[in-house]
């Protein structure tokens, strides 16, 4: 059966001069030849060249403070960039390759506090700027499909694509986002492709528990033989990251687990495309082709090209010839120095950060006690006890006691989580959402007594070894998870991965062997549902461990979300503290046959 095309909005601040979308989804089945008839015939004279400006993982950095509270230019600079590109000749295409939410500031007031959808800053922003098309990135997801739906919907107007999230309850296939579009741009036919991690995006979710992601390399295989046959050129957004499984890279400290990554999705494009392919890539943070295209990001005849994150780089890609193929490539930082496009900052951007500044400055509780710093924070957070993870924990049984009328036994929070730490002094609400920007949902997980002990085996597996030398400053995705006060055990680190084990595991102040009934753990939902790059999903543990060591599989506890939002919880608790006067290393977690601290409750 032929497969349809249905033309469709496009954005028309772009370039686009139609586009329409490829009715398939080629994450379910393969895809049949496309009917061109909806498609005008090809110009007599295209243009010769084409521009591709990318960048990806924003994560809604449109603009940043500098140290006194003055917003700074990042995407209008971005954007002043590409309305000079569009004054020439060559058409300018301007693309986002997914992770546009989730990390910035601006997360303040995408909902309100109750968590209901208000408005999406980056999708308005882009829309104004005149992005012609974005991927899905795993991010997308974090405040789930439907918030994700409501902000297309609202605020988004140009395609979105994902060829291989698919069974969405939420977001609608055809309406909210496409698998792949044709546009037509001075001439040429183009194709565009979305493609989304499979390894770390939130499917399925509380709220939409059928949504999956598929293979993304099965969904191209399906898709891109028809899709070239009727397209001069075609242009993969793939939200999937640079190289594969076995790389550290971009923001990765040590080998990640990527699944299907980039050089799978060029290798398949390589063998499957009739047209020329290029691939813009994302999600590692990985800055490639700085000063002009590096030989080593190519795939048989693939180019791949990434411009890092959070609005540091612009990538540029030019095409050229008849059909339109790769030429070469470059990133062009982005400095605030630089002429912006001040109409789109004035206009759009600098309204949404003065929603968000009078909330910013203000202080929400005093620090006392050092030793709560990034540069303490950053060490122990996959290794040994940390005292801002200590705190937050604590913080969080507090307040699921108090608003729920019944204590957890413990919380869990992956070191992963923790981005930034808390400086001595007074403490604004930015210093406080640097720490920990994941808008992530407390879920509660039950777990028996034997099953604790088992996350903790798995634990003490994870733990950064003395002899190990990684920047601990970056990702490392090997999920070290840490505990609330009630929970105090050493790590022995034994002669290797395979043989640390806990030791000396009370809770409550008796052993964890004496306890017969369940344990009711608060955690963030991206731990509850199975830690995604960091493992707790049953698959063998990463970020570096040695090989063949199984992780816990967090999923296969009994589990239910409680509606509440761990980082604001964790800010109401201190807000009502007001002042941390008591250091919140206690002793709790002991490496290396140090003794164990005891608190008072269990002397």
């Amino acid at each position: 059966m032929a497969t349809r095309l249905r033309r469709i909005a496009h954005n028309t601040n772009g370039v686009f001069d139609r586009a329409y979308a490829v009715c398939c989804e080629p994450a379910l089945a393969p895809v049949g030849a496309i009917d061109t008839a909806p498609l005008p015939p090809r110009a007599t004279a295209p243009p010769h060249a084409l521009r591709l400006f990318h960048f990806n993982d924003l994560h809604n950095h449109l603009s940043v403070y500098d140290a006194d509270g003055t917003v700074l230019p990042r995407f209008s600079v971005m954007s002043r960039i590409v309305r000079r590109a569009r004054a020439g000749a060559a058409p300018a295409v301007f693309l986002s390759v997914g992770d546009d939410h989730t990390g910035g500031i601006l997360d303040e007031i995408a909902s309100d506090r109750t968590g209901r959808f208000r408005l999406d800053p980056s999708y308005r922003v882009f829309s104004a700027a005149g992005v012609d098309v974005a991927a899905i990135g795993n991010h997308e997801f974090d405040r789930g499909s439907a918030h994700l739906a409501q902000a297309i919907r609202q605020d988004a107007a140009f395609p979105i694509l994902s060829a291989n999230v698919h069974s969405s309850q939420n977001l609608e296939p055809g309406r909210d986002f496409h698998p792949a579009i044709i546009a037509l741009i001075g001439g040429w036919r183009v194709g565009f492709v979305g493609l989304t991690s499979r390894i770390e995006t939130r499917a399925p979710q509380n709220g939409d528990p059928t949504i999956r992601v598929a293979n993304p390399v099965t969904a191209l295989e399906r898709l891109l033989p028809p899709l070239s046959k009727v397209c001069d050129t075609v242009v993969i957004l793939s939200h999937c990251g640079y190289g594969d499984s076995g790389r550290a890279t971009g923001k990765a400290a040590v080998a990640r687990d990527l699944g299907e990554a980039d050089f799978a999705v060029a290798a398949c494009a390589d063998v499957h495309s009739t047209a020329p392919v290029t691939l813009l890539g994302a999600h590692t943070h990985t800055r490639l082709n700085e000063h002009g295209f590096e030989p080593e990001n190519r795939i048989g005849a693939v180019p791949i090209m990434q411009a890092e994150a959070n609005g540091k780089f612009l990538g540029e890609v030019t095409l050229e010839g008849t059909p339109p193929a790769f030429a070469d490539a470059r990133l062009h930082p982005i400095d605030a120095r630089d002429d912006h496009d001040t109409v789109l900052f004035d206009d759009h951007i600098r309204p949404l950060f003065d929603e968000v500044d009078t909330a910013l400055s203000e202080t929400i509780f005093e620090n006392d006690i050092a030793g709560l710093d990034w540069d303490v924070t950053q060490r122990t957070r996959y290794g040994g006890e940390c005292g801002v993870a200590n705190l937050f924990t604590d913080a969080v049984v507090a307040r699921v006691a108090a608003l729920t009328g019944r204590a957890p036994d413990l919380a869990m929070l992956t070191g992963g989580s923790l981005l930034s730490g808390l400086p001595v002094g007074p403490v604004s609400y930015r210093h406080f959402f640097e720490v920990m920007p994941y808008p992530d949902e407390v879920y509660i997980v039950d777990a028996a007594p034997e099953e604790l002990a088992d996350i903790l085996c798995s634990n003490a597996r994870r733990v950064l070894r003395p002899e190990e030398t990684l920047a601990t400053d970056r990702f490392i995705g090997r999920g070290f998870v840490h505990f609330s006060a009630a929970l105090r055990y050493r790590i022995d680190p034994g002669a290797d991965a395979a043989s640390a084990r806990p030791r000396d595991v009370e809770l409550g102040g008796e052993p964890l062997c004496a306890r017969r009934e369940p344990i009711r753990i608060a955690t963030v939902s991206y731990l509850a549902l199975g830690g995604f790059g960091e493992r707790w999903a049953g698959q063998e543990i990463g970020g570096g461990v040695m090989p063949g060591l199984a992780g816990f599989d967090m999923r296969a506890l009994p589990q239910s979300p409680t509606g509440l939002f761990f980082r604001r919880e964790v800010e109401a608790h201190l807000r009502g503290l007001g002042r941390i006067d008591a250091d919140p290393h206690d002793g709790r977690l002991v490496l290396n046959g140090q003794p164990a601290m005891r608190s008072s409750s269990s002397e």
